[in-house]
């Protein structure tokens, strides 16, 4: 059952700082409700990212749902507790330690930002407590600073970097800028993607980089400095309100006038919905064309989705709800909630998904879960994803053998 009287607090004012959540599902659980609970501590950035974060909570939470209404795991019911951590990584380790220590949960779940997810996993380690990490994309989680508790769900920027580097090594270019936020996610895709496009395209040369503050741009200088710099095409890693703002600019300024730009994650609904129609058409971005895909997995979770929350989905959606099943699995696996039973359980395991069957491979605890790439378009005042195509993420990956390599020893 669902503690509805925070719950309806929450969405009535919204996702504030602060606020915690406690759910062990929206229906009935019978056979299990009996048995004391499996709690898993969930962490993010819930008041700093609303327009991903709260999608995600709709998607764990729907997981959390189905799960229960299942009968559980190992006969016994999943609780959610979650804190915000308000987009800084001090807070999330506090959140994180009062998890374990207050609350008693089994394992941490979630995070969104690259730095936060760092400090989480490193907490994690030192107490020895399992952590899905949902959300952060820097390989640094998973390949030099890995451990043996964490494991990452999305994909991360060098895979989704070698994603759109096979089509931006098509275009007519060879003077490249980027953009990208100045902490962790945005130095790792700028060093990803040009990594690999040093090996298609070894005539490029990049001749400027701009990198505003999170969450502080200065879009009208930014782009001004780009136009400067007389750029052939552009790497582009903003997100969010940045994204906007340099969007905005960058139409009014003329800097995406016959200059092709690639963007990470910019094909997400998250930010599309955002932008609207001011979206650029012909960039090509990774992301989630969520009302073009025809799979009878996607069509199922489609469905469930608008039927519980009168609403589509955002990738947000389907990561919440990924890595709340993948916990359920693995915690079924593993027949125990004991740290090293769930590694075990976790390394090579297989969980369905929305898009695709996943495996969580045991050399990196990094996921197979892919994303699609395609070009932006305006359809109806909106922005969309066309001529896209869905790649998995084992085909972006390195070998478990030569990811193994990148880990600490």
């Amino acid at each position: 059952m669902v503690r509805t009287g925070r719950i309806s607090r929450r969405w009535l004012s919204g996702i504030a700082a602060g606020v915690t959540l406690a759910v062990v599902g929206g229906l009935p659980v019978f056979g299990a409700s009996a048995q004391e609970p499996i709690r898993i501590g969930e962490i993010n950035s819930y008041s700093r990212l609303p327009s991903f974060t709260e999608p995600y909570r709709k998607g764990w939470m729907m997981a959390l749902e189905e799960v229960n209404a299942a009968g559980g795991v190992m006969g016994r019911p999943l609780e959610v507790i979650d804190r915000d951590d308000g987009g800084n990584p001090g807070d999330a380790v506090t959140a994180a330690n009062e998890l374990v220590r207050a609350e008693g949960v089994d394992l941490l779940m979630g995070t969104f930002f690259s730095h936060i997810g760092l400090a989480v996993s490193d907490f994690a380690s030192q107490r020895g407590i399992f952590f899905m990490a949902a959300e952060p994309l820097t390989d640094a989680i998973v390949w030099s600073k890995g451990n043996d508790v964490t494991f990452r769900l999305r994909p991360s920027t060098s895979m989704q970097a070698n994603m759109l580097a096979e089509e931006a090594a098509t275009l007519d270019a060879t003077r490249w800028a980027a953009i990208a936020p100045n902490y962790e996610y945005g130095t790792s895709a700028v060093a990803a993607f040009k990594e690999a496009m040093a090996e298609l395209r070894p005539d490029i040369e990049w001749v400027d980089e701009q990198w505003p503050p999170l969450g502080k741009i200065d879009a009208g200088a930014t782009v001004q400095a780009l136009l400067r710099a007389e750029p052939e095409a552009i790497f582009n890693v903003t997100f969010g309100p940045d994204l906007t703002k340099f969007v905005r600019e960058g139409n009014t300024r003329g800097l995406f006038q016959d200059r092709p730009v690639v963007s990470l994650i910019t094909g997400e609904p998250e930010y599309l919905d955002t932008l609207g129609a001011e979206t650029p058409e012909g960039w090509i971005v990774t992301g989630y064309p969520w009302s073009a895909i025809d799979t009878p997995a996607h069509d199922a979770f489609l469905a469930a989705y608008r039927d519980r929350w009168d609403d589509y989905p955002r990738l947000g959606s389907v990561v919440g709800y990924t890595a709340l099943k993948a916990v359920a699995a693995i915690i079924d696996k593993a027949g125990s909630t004991e740290t090293e039973a769930l590694i075990a359980a976790a390394e090579g395991i297989e969980v369905k998904m929305p898009f695709d069957t996943i495996t969580f491979r045991a050399a990196d605890h990094q996921s197979t879960m892919g994303a699609y790439v395609g070009r932006l378009a305006v359809r109806d005042g909106r922005g969309v994803m066309v001529d896209f195509e869905y790649v998995d993420g084992a085909e972006v990956l390195p070998s478990e053998e030569e990811a193994r390599a990148l880990r600490p020893e």
